[in-house]
C-alpha cells in the first residue's frame, strides 16, 4: 500500500519562518526536512494579521484561502491579486518579496511549495480535475469526506489528508466536493 492518511491532530506545528506566526505542516519531502532543505511542502497557515510573507529562495509557491472573507496579495512586480476562498489558487515566486493585507478578519490558507528546477505542483480543488499521474499527490479535505479510493472506502475528516505516493498516486480519485487536490512531479 503506498497511501495513508495523515490526520490533522498529528500535523507538525511550527512558526513561521519569519516568526510572525504558526504554520501547521501537512507534508514534507523529504520526511522531516526543515524550511532551508525541503524538496516539496504543504502547509496550512493562519493569517491575522497584515504583513510580509517570509522569503524562500529558489521556491515556486501555490496560495489558497481555506477560510475567512480573504486577502489582497501583492508580490513584487505583479499587480495585487484578492484571494478568497472562492478565488482561484495564485501561483508566485516565493523569493519575491510578497505582502498581504486581510479583508475582513483572520484567514486559514493553504501553501504548497517545491524547489524550482527540482520539483513541479498543481493545486486545484479536487470537483475541477481528476488529477493524472503524479509522484505524490494528496487530497486534503475541507469538510468530512468519504470516498472509494484503491478499492477501500476512505473517511477523511476536515483537514485531514489522503497522501498518495508511486503507482497509487496515478489512480483515479473521482470529483470529491470539499477538498484540495495537491500533485507534486519531478522537474
Amino acid at each position: 500500500m503506498s497511501h495513508r492518511i495523515l490526520k490533522a491532530a498529528d500535523h507538525r506545528r511550527m512558526p513561521w519562518k519569519n516568526g510572525r506566526g504558526e504554520t501547521v505542516e501537512i507534508a514534507v519531502y523529504p520526511e522531516g526536512a526543515g524550511l532551508a532543505d525541503f524538496g516539496w511542502r504543504v502547509s496550512m497557515a493562519g493569517v491575522t494579521e497584515d504583513g510580509d510573507f517570509s522569503l524562500f529562495p529558489q521556491i515556486d509557491r501555490t496560495l489558497a484561502v481555506l477560510t475567512g472573507e480573504g486577502i489582497e496579495l501583492q508580490v513584487q512586480g505583479q499587480p495585487t491579486q484578492r484571494l478568497t476562498p472562492e478565488a482561484e489558487p495564485l501561483a508566485f515566486p516565493a523569493d519575491m518579496p510578497s505582502s498581504a493585507r486581510l479583508l475582513a478578519g483572520p484567514i486559514t490558507d493553504l501553501n504548497v511549495m517545491t524547489r524550482r528546477g527540482a520539483f513541479t505542483h498543481r493545486l486545484v480543488r479536487s470537483t475541477e480535475a481528476d488529477g493524472g499521474a503524479a509522484e505524490w499527490r494528496l487530497l486534503l479535505a475541507t469538510a468530512p469526506v468519504v470516498l472509494d479510493f484503491a478499492g477501500e472506502t476512505v473517511v477523511l475528516e476536515p483537514l485531514d489528508a489522503l497522501f498518495c505516493e508511486g503507482p497509487e498516486a496515478a489512480l483515479p480519485l473521482g470529483p470529491v466536493p470539499d477538498a484540495w487536490l495537491i500533485e507534486i512531479d519531478r522537474a
